[in-house]
């Protein structure tokens, strides 16, 4: 999981506990801000609801007038409207309550059941078919369960209890003018019955104690200021006139006649009542108010803390996000960082230190430095340090790369210095020996002097291999080109058992440039060297050439037990990337033969045979390649210039039984050094006539001894490349001088060495084929030497 994704989840765990417990401290704000809105409309209901109390009862003083003749029709058809408006009015206001109290939710249910009921209770009254009781005990039920609502909101969760108390005050005022309503219509009873009766007398009076009761209740819960209303409003003429009146009629003993009449008392009720209306519509309003208020603060709290809780959140995801962007920006460019370090940064630095001549007199330290920090933005916090540590890291890393980089070079210096004074001494021993040689006659003793000689020229290989791999090489250039044929034999000259070595097929045309002479015999030396040492003594190594394309291929075919798949790609690959350093000493050959093919473009690679052993293909690019010269016949008692090819030898090319090939691209030119022995040697002696086994690449023909010189040194003759010399065997069985040597009948070889060679043949020629593809820029380009 990426640290993107890690540090969400981390912020996200948090986050959710917090909008979690969040929403717990909010949920009561909230919960109150709704139920102080719920709150809210059951009172703007409850003001609707006093208005239909107070026209419900002018309905029924005119119902009840209606009833016993003391009205008309008329004034009962008004408030019958007045009624119905208000009903409507209502209904409106109950339908968008969402939820109410218990008792107040059944009084809402009964008082709809009887506004349903209405219109049938005013037929009655029309058609004088109910009575004055049924009358007043129907409207009485519907406006108690009005007032019952009134108080029954005040029984709601979560009402405070100021505002319960004004509620109550409120609807007992309302009671009150209940109580002034029923008196009135029992006094118009009493008028029509033609005074009271002990019941009625009780019921006058009953009225008169509940609404003192009830005005006590306003004053005890309402605030002062409702009292002082009240007071106001029932301090003038009218409701003096009814309270006189109410007197006057209470003085009046039953069966008596009531000396007010019903006109003077219905209108005097009806200003009382009117006036207590009055004061409560003011006392509704100001209980509405208070419950708005209250609920506006209530919503306000609620609004202002999930404001506040919301954006502490949002703050909390914001400053997250800006400093795990922050982190994650940092963590992305130490990451970038050490992935370009580590996969183009440091190996271009060690692909630089590894060229010899990199630190161009810098110490490691003043190397490490000028290589820079790779991360470049640090801080103080842990992050910082780890930057900090990745630098100083990779300033270590380069300074011991330098530091490596520098012993090499050492140790490259010393190797190369050694080899110099081996090239030197080998040139004086060589030139000791060519010295013996022109005077010695005895064959015994030239037997041993050309052992001799033949060891120097393989000291010469060892030597010039330590150059290579020091970056250096032969010094002197060739100023002819050589065929192809005689630098194959100045290469088998350079090894131990150079009698094993069987040449094949050789195409005459292709010869070998001038300046890749003494390279391409080494090479072919240490491939040689490689398969005679590790294949059956008595069985040969076949050398073939040919031209393809406009390249030419040279095959080295034994018939050793091979190598197996994985260590044939392994060293192919190490042929085609050639080391740096100085490699391992028991693959000393392996790493000479990948350094001098990349100087030239040459392709070495091992293939597997169709039978027992090992092929080396060596494909020459045309830079390497030129026209074979015209050998011409030397004339008897000649003393022909011999040019020694010495390439020195690389433990033998393959002593852990690895062959060794392919090239790699050009290595520093090669520069000190012996650069081989022919015509003049590098301390300038002038180089004698010589037998093999010190055959050599020459500008003249090669030749096979065919006799001894008046001189005492053995004659040469010319023979085919197939024709290989077979003196200087360590059989023994070398002519004395003077003696007719018979021309030795062709070696046999047997049909699967046959068909092995013709197999590698063709699958070199495939192989090219399908290598045509390739770059020839290695082939056109010609790489100098040092």
């Amino acid at each position: 999981m990426k640290i993107n994704r890690r540090l969400a989840l981390l912020v996200t765990a948090p986050l959710t506990v917090a909008v979690a417990f969040s929403g717990l401290a909010l949920a009561p704000a909230a919960n109150q801000a709704l139920q102080a809105d719920r709150l809210t409309e059951m009172v703007e209901v409850a003001a609707d609801a006093g208005d239909l109390t107070h026209q419900l009862q002018r309905e029924r003083a005119a119902a009840t007038a209606l009833v016993s003749a003391q009205g008309d029709a008329e004034a009962f058809q008004k408030s019958s409207e007045a009624t119905d408006r208000s009903v409507a009015a209502f209904r409106e206001q109950t339908d968008r309550l969402a939820e109410v109290p218990g008792n107040a939710q059944a009084a809402l249910d009964r008082i709809t059941r009887f506004t349903d009921d209405l219109p049938s209770l005013r037929a009655q009254v029309r058609s004088g078919g109910s009575t004055i009781s049924a009358l007043a005990f129907g409207y009485r039920t519907v406006i108690a369960d009005l007032n019952g609502y009134r108080d029954g909101i005040a029984q709601a969760d979560g009402v405070d209890a100021d505002i319960a108390d004004r509620i109550r005050a409120a609807a007992a005022l309302s009671e009150a003018a209940e109580y002034s309503a029923q008196r009135q219509v029992t006094v118009m009873r009493a008028q029509a019955a033609g005074g009271f009766t002990t019941a009625s007398q009780r019921t006058f009076e009953a009225g008169g104690l509940g609404y003192t009761e009830s005005i006590g209740v306003l004053f005890d819960l309402g605030p002062g200021q409702w009292r002082t209303w009240l007071e106001r409003t029932l301090s003038g003429a009218k409701a003096f006139e009814a309270r006189r009146l109410e007197d006057e009629i209470g003085r009046t003993g039953t069966s008596k006649a009531i000396a007010v009449t019903p006109a003077e008392w219905q209108k005097a009720s009806n200003d009382r009542l009117t006036l207590l209306r009055s004061v409560e519509k003011r006392i509704d309003g100001s209980v509405l108010a208070t419950v708005s208020d209250a609920r506006t603060t209530l919503v306000r709290t609620a609004g202002a803390e999930i404001a506040l809780v919301l954006l502490t959140l949002v703050g909390a995801v914001f400053l997250a996000v800006r400093l795990g962007r922050v982190m994650i920006r940092r963590l992305s460019d130490l990451r970038n960082a050490a992935h370009e370090v580590a996969h183009t940064g440091l190996p271009a630095v060690m692909a630089d230190l590894s060229r010899p001549g990199a630190l161009s007199g810098a110490t490691p330290e003043e190397v490490a430095l000028r290589s820079g920090n790779p991360v470049r933005t640090t801080g103080a916090d842990e992050i910082g340090e780890v930057g900090e540590a990745f630098n100083a890291v990779h300033h270590e890393a380069v300074r011991l790369a330098a530091q490596q980089a520098h012993i090499h070079e050492q140790f490259a210096e010393t190797l190369v210095g050694v080899a110099r004074r081996g090239a030197q001494l080998t040139t004086v021993m060589v030139s000791e020996l060519d010295t013996v040689q022109r005077d010695e006659a005895d064959p015994e003793r030239m037997k041993v002097l050309f052992a001799l000689d033949h060891l120097a020229i393989r000291m010469e290989r060892n030597t010039n291999s330590l150059l290579v791999l020091g970056g250096y090489g032969h010094a002197r250039v060739r100023s002819q080109d050589i065929d192809c044929s005689s630098v194959i034999m100045a290469a088998a000259q350079q090894i131990e058992r150079f009698d094993r070595v069987s040449l094949g097929v050789v195409d005459a045309e292709i010869g070998i440039a001038a300046r890749a002479v003494h390279d391409v015999a080494h090479i072919l030396a240490e491939l040689l060297d490689n398969a005679t040492r590790f294949s059956p003594p008595d069985k040969p190594v076949g050398v073939a050439v040919w031209r393809l394309w406009d390249r030419a291929v040279v095959q080295i075919v034994d018939e050793g037990v091979g190598i197996t798949a994985e260590r044939r790609a392994r060293y192919n690959a190490a042929l085609r990337e050639p080391r740096t350093g100085i490699g391992d000493v028991r693959s000393m050959g392996l790493h000479v033969v990948a350094r001098l093919a990349a100087r030239h473009g040459i392709v070495v690679e091992l293939c597997d045979s169709s039978g027992p052993g090992t092929i080396a293909e060596v494909a020459l690019p045309v830079t390497v390649l030129a026209p074979a010269p015209r050998k011409t016949v030397p004339q008897p008692g000649s003393t022909p210039g011999t040019d020694r090819t010495g390439a020195g030898r690389a433990n033998g090319g393959r002593t852990n039984g690895v062959r060794h090939d392919a090239p790699r691209p050009a290595a520093r030119p090669a520069a000190g050094g012996n650069g081989g022995r022919g015509g003049t040697s590098a301390t300038g002696v002038r180089e004698p006539v010589t037998a093999p086994p010190r055959t050599s690449v020459r500008d003249e023909p090669v030749s096979r001894i065919a006799g001894v010189s008046p001189s005492g040194l053995p004659l040469r003759q010319r023979n085919t490349p197939q024709q290989w010399p077979t003196l200087g065997k360590r059989d023994g069985n070398e002519q004395r001088p003077g003696a007719t040597t018979p021309r030795p009948a062709p070696r046999r070889r047997d049909s699967r060495h046959v068909s092995d060679v013709l197999a590698a043949y063709a699958q070199g020629i495939n192989r090219s084929t399908n290598q045509r593809g390739r770059s020839t820029a290695d082939d056109t380009t010609e790489r100098s030497k040092k």
